[in-house]
């Protein structure tokens, strides 16, 4: 897990968080582009369930996260904004500690609605979970509980 940031990549956001949920959950960005979001994280007691292993909602969160940034940067060329519709995270094998990186590319990306695709491995590249992100594109100016939606930004 050695290549931090290629610089092809964004500076800002690379190395560090977005803040929210991402910064409480300790994720920290390798590769931010339109076609590959890598990410990262130290397993720490935040991210173990009662049986002392990560906890499934980890993994959701982690493909969730991957999946729509890569839709987000992709959909922000257009104006537009995106939100996750479906996540469908399988877990495969449990982690209790050490490191995890968080790999999403697209497998189908519309105008209206993308499909991600994202794998997460530890230290030695065993999958631990792998999941996929339906998300629907959103113009200018829509709403989202009630409030507009602003689109991304870098």
């Amino acid at each position: 897990m050695a290549d931090r940031h290629t610089g092809d990549e964004p500076d800002a956001p690379s190395a560090r968080a977005a803040g929210g949920f991402d910064e409480c959950m300790g994720f920290e960005y390798v590769r931010l582009t339109r076609d590959e979001v890598v990410l990262e994280y130290t397993i720490s007691d935040r991210h173990l369930q009662p049986y002392g292993i990560v906890h499934g909602g980890v993994h959701c969160a982690t493909v969730e996260t991957a999946c729509s940034t890569g839709a987000a940067l992709d959909a922000m060329e257009r104006g537009q904004s995106v939100v996750g519709v479906e996540n469908h995270t399988s877990f495969l094998r449990a982690a209790r500690s050490g490191r995890v990186r968080v790999t999403a590319r697209p497998l189908v990306r519309g105008r209206r609605s993308q499909v991600w695709e994202a794998t997460a491995v530890d230290e030695r590249g065993t999958l631990l979970a792998s999941g996929r992100v339906r998300l629907l594109c959103l113009e200018a100016g829509a709403t989202v509980a009630g409030e507009p939606v602003e689109p991304f930004s870098r």
